[in-house]
């Protein structure tokens, strides 16, 4: 028997007509064509090219919203910073300012100065970063008004220098980790010392440095992983649980900032974090200290609210394997090579021709660059546009020209 008819198929009449899992209200097919709110993403494809990321922001802003509602049924004081590594398109930056619904959470200097070239006030920018070198404390103490979060002795005692008197935020370590089913790559605290925060056992000597500057430690930060749904939401009390031993050292403690890390489904079988019983976690933690909740989500605002749009190059059998090969390589999208977080393909306008089950790989001159293996999709042919969903987040602030393929257009979407 020729190898190609070992390969799994099925015919158009056999073809899954229940909803896939990704599906939604505001993406789902409409006679047949995939629609991003309003928008036919074939059609969009075919006038604008492909590859292209595409944003709707409606949901953005429909997904600050429910944060900001959870808080506050759960009786929380807080505030919400965008972090805007996940994506930091100007025209999403900018739409995102203009509502006045979080501020920006960055990690550099140059994000902070990206933010505030969109429209964020510097008093609404949260600064998290690490490594610092003298020129970054430089631009620090320039912008007296960001809110500065400090990850070592060292920066704490060069800002205490440059900026004595200040008000400052500590990031610490809870050595607890927590990510997407378990990713250990995904975690920024845990077993293994990690170069994120200050642990417990130094706590004593940055409270000495902050004395020494006239600092007063207002905040403290942490961030302990990515990508946690609701089944690692006891990992999340954990973490909150050993971050009181920091924030109960503290007196002038006003703000605890969890970071990020709110995730998404990124496969069949994953459940949407329930925001009402995450806020639980947290007030349980912290109601009674009176202080107000930060919170830094990137993913959770726009990994699902973006799309990468992306055209079939070729269909072609190697050994048993069908290969699919797409213009967009994983320099486009580095998670799902990186740490194991697919974009599933989906067709743009799926063809009435039956299944395939298909290796789909980019245009990049490297072995890791595959979107999926094996995966069963309706049968394309080669141009049909392909749309990579969950690629709203780290994908095109993340991307590089390597083999001088990132040339790629940014659409954001206002319905």
């Amino acid at each position: 028997m020729p190898e190609a008819d070992t390969l799994p198929r099925t015919s158009a009449s056999e073809t899954e007509t229940s909803a896939p899992w990704w599906q939604r209200d505001d993406l789902r097919y409409e006679e047949g064509r995939l629609t991003l709110g309003d928008c036919d993403l074939g059609a969009l494809a075919a006038k604008v090219g492909t590859p292209a990321y595409v944003i709707r922001a409606p949901r953005v802003v429909q997904k600050l919203g429910l944060l900001h509602g959870a808080f506050d049924r759960a009786g929380l004081d807080h505030r919400i910073y965008y972090a805007i590594k996940a994506n930091r398109t100007p025209q999403l930056l900018t739409h995102l300012a203009a509502q006045r619904l979080c501020g920006a959470d960055v990690c550099s200097p140059e994000e902070a100065l990206h933010a505030m070239s969109c429209g964020f006030r510097e008093e609404d920018i949260s600064f998290t970063g690490t490594s610092l070198s003298p020129a970054d404390i430089d631009v620090l103490a320039r912008l007296s008004d960001v809110r500065v979060n400090l990850d070592s002795l060292s920066a704490l005692r060069r800002l205490g220098r440059a900026c004595p008197g200040r008000e400052v935020g500590l990031r610490i370590n809870p050595d607890v980790g927590i990510g997407y089913a378990g990713n250990d790559m995904l975690q920024y605290s845990g077993t293994e010392a990690t170069k994120f925060g200050i642990y417990l056992d130094r706590l004593g000597e940055a409270i000495e440095i902050a004395r020494e500057h006239g600092l007063r430690i207002v905040r403290i930060h942490f961030h302990a992983g990515c990508g946690y749904l609701d089944r690692e939401l006891d990992q999340l009390a954990r973490v909150l649980a050993e971050s009181r031993k920091f924030a109960d050292q503290l007196p002038d403690l006003e703000e605890v900032n969890i970071g990020g890390g709110l995730g998404v489904p990124h496969r069949a079988g994953d459940k949407a974090l329930d925001l009402d019983r995450w806020a639980g976690v947290i007030a349980d933690a912290y109601t009674d200290r009176g202080v107000k909740m930060a919170v830094e989500p990137g993913d959770f605002l726009v990994k699902d609210s973006g799309v990468l749009l992306a055209s079939v190059t070729y269909i072609e059998r190697r050994k048993a394997v069908e290969f699919l090969g797409l213009d967009a390589g994983f320099n486009l999208a580095m998670e799902p090579a990186f740490y194991d977080l697919p974009c599933e393909p989906v067709p743009a306008v799926p063809r009435n021709a039956g299944t395939g089950r298909y290796t789909l790989v980019g245009n990049v001159n490297e072995a890791l660059d595959k979107w999926a293996e094996g995966f069963e999709m309706p049968t394309p042919e080669e141009g049909d546009t392909i749309v990579l969903i969950n690629a709203g987040g780290y994908a095109s602030s993340m991307r590089s020209d390597h083999c001088l393929r990132g040339d790629i257009r940014d659409i954001l979407l206002l319905d």
